[in-house]
């Protein structure tokens, strides 16, 4: 690969990470008792829980699935990352990206 096929390759791979971040991801829990809305850049941008899907007993079980959420979006956007840089590296690994 010369410099100018790695330069543009370059220039799509931040293409691409620009339109991933900009993308939003929902993880869930609870089947659906909690969801959380997180953004291509791992921000948290909305915690949804269904208040009839808990009482003031269940903080425990409540709180263990806002963890589970956070982390089903959390491992969405990290799949989408590493899809984006497998499709724009044609599989290549190539040393320093992700």
């Amino acid at each position: 690969m010369n410099m100018r096929e790695l330069q543009k390759m370059q220039q799509r791979l931040l293409k691409m990470q620009e339109d991933l971040e900009k993308k939003e991801y929902t993880g869930t829990a609870g089947g659906g008792a909690v969801t959380i809305q997180m953004s291509g850049k791992y921000e948290i941008l909305g915690v949804k829980i269904d208040p009839e899907a808990f009482n003031a007993e269940d903080i425990e079980e409540l709180e263990v699935m806002v963890k589970a959420a956070a982390k089903d979006a959390f491992d969405k956007v990290s799949d989408a990352q590493q899809k984006l840089v497998s499709n724009a590296t044609g599989g290549m690994r190539i040393p320093g990206l992700f």
